[in-house]
């Protein structure tokens, strides 16, 4: 008998872990699709965490009133678990571009599957009650449900994204949910009272998240095509971006989280106008960082110099660079830039590695994307801007891709006026990319000296910049935002301002 209530315990425990290491990946799932889907990261993980403990508490709240076969309970709630959790990645996905109302879905969905996680470990503890002794019953629960936490935080960034992508993973984590109730329908059928209904739902919930896993990729294709419009032909998640490249008759479109990065049809304008402003005004180009860009265009422009020594890329996301260094369509692009031996790729966070670099560079290339979030936005803040300035020879010349003066001003003017506290020169200039609309650029020079008009060095065969720097740098009135604040590390302005104006569009 004794052995008979420690697998009872045991088995119910085992469920208590799995409860939490699911309960937590549904979160993750959640908080990360609609960074994909919704951007401002920070936003919204923050909200989907309050209203998931919240509606955990909910959960928690109307345990208290079920009172009468709390194990058939617990399995019915184990069941349910496991569709809504697995399934909401899939119902999220296709409803993107169908409704108006996504986020109240969104978050809909995240409270319901917080109410039913927070019913099931005081039911689980009403159900161990009489068989365990309270002391060991609250320290081995709350053990397990930690040790499922851990688990799953560190399971979702470093495995389950890079290798499933969100809606496997959702979706796996649903079955394994359900998995653990056919396994208490079998081993506890004794003690159930509807046992034989029971192994009929779970069973079935079960077959059907396993077809819906099985023609995952189908459904992502499908959904991603309404998305962008476009024929999806390559879709990659990384631990940092969901990276998707389209084709649509000569152009391909290449998006990180929902957001595009470049048209085949016209990025040369955008990164003409990025590189060679910089690589001609500064008195010397030997030694070349280029800061985000892993896409290997930005380091093609730069390899048209012959003057230039080396290239040190540093660009957080392996997937990226990778991908960038082995696609035929997108080294054909870059002309296998990233493959060059002028060129080291450091796949590293930019931030950190800034400040460990002893090394110095006569020309600075800024390519990250837009600040759309804090973790992006410290890129862009005036600590880091005084961590770049270590790294440059005296006449050094950096040049940052700063978002639209169109579309944005208040963002493109905050940068310009945070580079202004730390360059002693700091000039900006835009130019006009038809997939993005007009774009700006901001430039320092690590002197005084520096002239924005001299002309250093020149390449023959561009097709856009001409080395007349004058043309590009005239502001309309409708590009011009005054009274606005510097981007400080503490207080991220910048991502403020960029989210109320790109909010609008």
């Amino acid at each position: 008998m004794a052995s008979k209530f420690l697998k009872f315990e045991y088995l119910l425990l085992f469920a208590v872990f799995t409860i939490a290491t699911c309960g937590l990946v549904y979160e993750l799932v959640a908080g990360t699709l609609a960074s994909y889907l919704l951007g401002d990261s920070v936003r919204h993980f923050s909200f989907i965490i309050g209203v998931y403990l919240f509606s955990m508490g909910i959960g928690s709240y109307f345990s208290k009133f079920f009172r009468r076969n709390m194990l058939d309970t617990f399995v019915e709630i184990e069941i349910l678990v496991g569709l809504v959790g697995g399934l909401s990645s899939v119902i999220l996905f296709i409803l993107f571009e169908s409704v108006s109302y996504f986020q109240p879905i969104l978050y809909f969905l995240v409270f319901l599957t917080g109410c039913l996680v927070g019913l099931e470990i005081p039911l689980l503890m009403n159900i161990l009650k009489d068989r365990v002794r309270f002391r060991d019953l609250v320290s081995n629960v709350f053990t397990f449900d930690y040790i499922g936490a851990l688990l799953a935080s560190l399971l979702f960034p470093l495995i389950l994204v890079p290798k499933l992508g969100i809606m496997r993973t959702s979706l796996l984590f649903g079955m394994i949910n359900i998995g653990i109730a056919i396994v208490l329908c079998f081993m506890l059928k004794n003690e159930l009272r509807k046992a034989g209904i029971l192994k009929m739902k779970a069973i079935g919930s079960f077959l059907l998240l396993l077809v819906v896993f099985v023609f995952a990729d189908s459904i992502l294709a499908y959904s991603e095509g309404r998305l962008y419009g476009e024929n999806v032909i390559y879709t990659h998640s990384t631990p940092y971006q969901r990276i998707v490249l389209t084709h649509n008759k000569n152009d391909y479109r290449l998006y990180l989280n929902n957001n595009l990065q470049f048209s085949s049809a016209d990025e040369y304008r955008y990164h003409e106008a990025l590189v060679h402003p910089a690589m001609s005004i500064a008195k010397k180009a030997e030694h070349v960082l280029v800061l985000g860009g892993g896409d290997g265009l930005a380091v093609r422009e730069i390899l048209k110099y012959n003057e230039v020594k080396n290239i040190t890329l540093v660009d957080l996301d392996e997937g990226m660079t990778n991908l960038f260094k082995t696609n035929v369509i997108l080294t054909g692009f870059n002309k296998n830039s990233l493959n060059q031996p002028r060129v080291t790729v450091l796949n590293k966070d930019a931030y950190v590695w800034a400040k460990e670099s002893k090394a110095l560079f006569d020309v600075v290339i800024i390519d990250f994307p837009d600040p759309s979030n804090y973790s992006l936005g410290k890129l862009y803040s005036l600590n880091f801007y005084a961590t770049i300035k270590h790294l440059l020879s005296p006449d050094a010349v950096v040049v940052v891709q700063t978002t639209s003066p169109y579309f944005a001003p208040k963002s493109f003017w905050c940068i310009n006026k945070t580079m202004h506290q730390i360059f002693p020169k700091v000039g900006s200039y835009h130019a006009y990319v038809p997939s993005f609309g007009e774009w700006g650029y901001t430039i320092a020079g690590n002197s005084t000296a520096a002239d924005f008009g001299a002309v250093h060095r020149k390449v023959p065969g561009l097709r856009f910049y001409d080395y007349d720097f004058n043309r590009f740098n005239y502001f309309s009135k409708d590009m011009i935002s005054r009274n606005i604040e510097v981007n400080r590390l503490d207080n991220q302005i910048l991502v403020r301002y960029f989210d109320e104006e790109w909010g609008k569009l």
